[in-house]
């Protein structure tokens, strides 16, 4: 029986894969990933074995990747080095080198899954999965950004177009530079077929109409809740939202919408490193 295949974003979550937190070895400094401050160890591994549980119980499978260089601190943010769809995943390529290592783990571990690899993104490309949403099933909006380029966009449109897929290019705003990672879905979370998660000022006008031509509504999220990732969601099902604590404004909009909100303690897995529930996964079977 097939567990994999993501052609949304809000179908019910059936599998999902998340790689563990390691000790930062001594090689590598936790200034060099740019995070807030040095990682409380013990509550990083307190955290995030709470947000698998928090997972599991919703009725995802979670496949814990666990054996990998402990070099590669980012990788526990296991959305972006790959990317998954109906017909298997597309191994990305990224464009932050410290992450480059990030995508044979990926690679290896669909091998051993038994998932298949419809492709990989190659130099001079580059293409983070933080960049990419399924606007619909048929069409993948990819935000061009310090971290995707035009020649990922480019090979990743060539992997999916015989599948009958549209690939659309947005350009993301400069924000604060090349020093702060800016992701589409920074910007933009579906939480249902005609609903979306939206910070209204970043959004691409391109991609703000394309909501407009489907009919899809939109959530004004608070700016001032942006740093501590009010606008990071991970749909679970529809209008069933993960989010990370400490966001009451963002929550009692999504509420007001109809949404069931569940949360989790991230004050050192995301709050600190600076990514939320969706960068913390990577799905990997979305079935209605």
């Amino acid at each position: 029986m097939q567990n994999y295949g993501v052609g949304n974003m809000i179908a019910p979550l059936k599998r999902v894969m998340v790689v563990a937190p390691k000790p930062f070895p001594g090689e590598v400094t936790w200034q060099e990933f740019n995070y807030f401050r040095a990682p409380d160890e013990a509550r990083v591994q307190t955290e995030h074995a709470a947000f698998r549980g928090i997972l599991q119980a919703a009725g995802c499978e979670v496949v814990t990747v666990e054996d990998y260089d402990p070099r590669l601190q980012d990788g526990l943010f296991t959305h972006d080095p790959s990317i998954m769809t109906p017909w298997g995943a597309v191994v990305t390529r990224m464009g932050k080198a410290l992450r480059l290592g990030e995508n044979d783990l990926h690679a290896q571990t669909y091998e051993r899954l038994g998932i298949p690899i419809l492709g990989r993104i190659e130099a001079p490309g580059t293409l983070e999965g933080g960049d990419t949403t399924w606007l619909d099933e048929r069409t993948l909006v990819v935000g061009r950004g310090f971290r995707t380029n035009l020649e990922g966009v480019f090979q990743l449109e060539g992997l999916l177009k015989p599948h009958g897929i549209t690939v659309t290019a947005v350009d993301l705003p400069y924000f604060n530079g090349r020093k702060e990672c800016l992701h589409l879905m920074s910007l933009i979370n579906l939480l249902d077929r005609d609903l979306a998660a939206v910070f209204e000022r970043f959004m691409p006008v391109a991609l703000m109409e394309a909501l407009e031509e489907r009919g899809i509504g939109w959530i004004a999220m608070p700016e001032e809740e942006f740093y501590s990732l009010g606008n990071n969601l991970l749909t679970l099902a529809p209008r069933l939202i993960l989010m990370a604590e400490g966001n009451p404004k963002s929550r009692a909009l999504l509420e007001a919408a109809g949404c069931q909100v569940l949360t989790y303690s991230g004050e050192e897995i995301s709050k600190n490193r600076e990514g939320g529930p969706t960068c913390l996964t990577r799905p990997l079977w979305r079935a209605w």
